[in-house]
């Protein structure tokens, strides 16, 4: 039995008159707000260390918003008719810069994830998130006819999926391929394919990533450390056990702005993916919830805007995005707490990193944009 619920009309909403959600609008930039504190308390330390100057990573994430600022207007006034075509140039251009990455990519960390472009280093598969949701939301909304044949409304999608999921996987980066996969798999279910066909997807994805596990002793590795961290704490369960010293420490109400004591050394990569820790330890349960309530608010604005929309891509373009979006905070807050393995995911907009902040500030710009044409914001 299908899923498809009544298809939604495919109304032209090519122009967007109506004014973007203010509220949506408040929470990102309070959110912005707090992640540039953070990572310039976060990031002192290791760019003093690397760099003899403490302010480094501060402005180059100063130089990543101010792009993404540019990107968020520019998504706000353009026309919708504008982001309803350009998908297949997206996943044309995704597809491209994955594979450079491969030829000539920076090796960081054994992968080969970035690109260099002087004055910002970028990550494709970060905006490979979007390129794919806007295909399927192009594909889903206009071919819902087909979503309970398998051959011709799923097995497109999973096609361009795959696309972007072979040279990611080639990097190697098994966590990126697992995000953009849950995308592909998490919109076909919305968009209205059999449950029996999205079955017939995850079982194989599930039994690669058991391959692709148990066949690379770092992976490997990794995973037991997660089971069993203080059992090598001085060893591969290091990052994980230094997180948890770091949210025990901030107590209630933390060690204050600024005093970190994991920052300086203990804690690898605290301001990039466990940042969160950081946070923890300077401003406590009290701090760590607030930002979790400001994240509610904002995926609760962000399923205010996917429901107000009356044409049925929109809906699950926005959805898509949202999704992206939320799978990063999630997947990125279970790491640093340790209820995952770790999987460089960074927390969104908080998290230092070019290409994360510009890819989720190019969302939330999508957001604002549909956020014009939702009928109850």
């Amino acid at each position: 039995m299908s899923t498809q619920a009544n298809p939604l009309p495919m109304t032209d909403q090519s122009e967007t008159k109506g004014s973007i959600d203010i509220y949506l609008l408040s929470a990102l930039l309070i959110i912005l707000c707090i992640g540039l504190v953070a990572v310039l308390s976060a990031s002192g330390y290791a760019s003093h260390r690397q760099f003899h100057y403490s302010y480094h990573f501060f402005n180059r994430q100063l130089l990543a918003m101010g792009m993404g600022a540019v990107a968020i207007f520019g998504l706000c006034v353009i026309p919708r008719s504008f982001i309803n075509s350009i998908h297949y140039w997206a996943i044309g251009l995704s597809f491209v810069s994955l594979l450079a990455c491969l030829l000539m990519g920076l090796t960081s960390h054994g992968a080969q994830r970035w690109i260099d472009f002087g004055i910002i280093k970028l990550q494709p598969m970060e905006f490979a998130r979007i390129s794919l949701v806007l295909y399927l939301s192009y594909f889903l909304g206009n071919k819902q006819n087909f979503t309970g044949d398998f051959m011709r409304g799923v097995t497109p999608p999973l096609l361009v999926t795959a696309l972007l999921v072979t040279p990611i996987v080639l990097q190697p980066d098994l966590g990126g391929a697992i995000l953009l996969a849950s995308i592909c798999v998490l919109m076909l279910l919305v968009g209205g394919s059999r449950i029996k066909h999205v079955l017939y997807i995850i079982a194989p994805i599930i039994g690669l990533i058991v391959l692709g596990v148990l066949f690379s002793p770092y992976r490997l590795n990794r995973y037991l450390a997660f089971l069993h961290p203080f059992d090598d704490m001085r060893g591969i369960g290091w990052q994980i056990v230094q997180s948890l010293f770091a949210f025990g420490s901030g107590g209630m109400f933390g060690v204050g702005v600024g005093n970190s004591i994991q920052k300086t050394g203990p804690l690898p990569e605290a301001h990039n993916d466990f940042i969160m820790a950081v946070v923890g330890e300077e401003t406590g349960f009290i701090g760590i919830a607030f930002i979790m309530i400001l994240f509610a608010f904002f995926f609760y604005r962000c399923y205010l805007v996917i429901m107000g929309q009356e044409n049925r891509r929109d809906r699950l373009c926005a959805f898509g995005i949202t999704i992206a979006i939320a799978q990063s905070f999630l997947f990125n807050l279970a790491v640093v707490l340790g209820s995952v393995p770790p999987k460089g995911v960074a927390m969104p907009f908080i998290s230092y990193g070019g290409s994360s902040l510009l890819s989720n500030m190019i969302c939330a710009g999508l957001i604002l944009h549909y956020s014009r044409t939702a009928r109850n914001t």
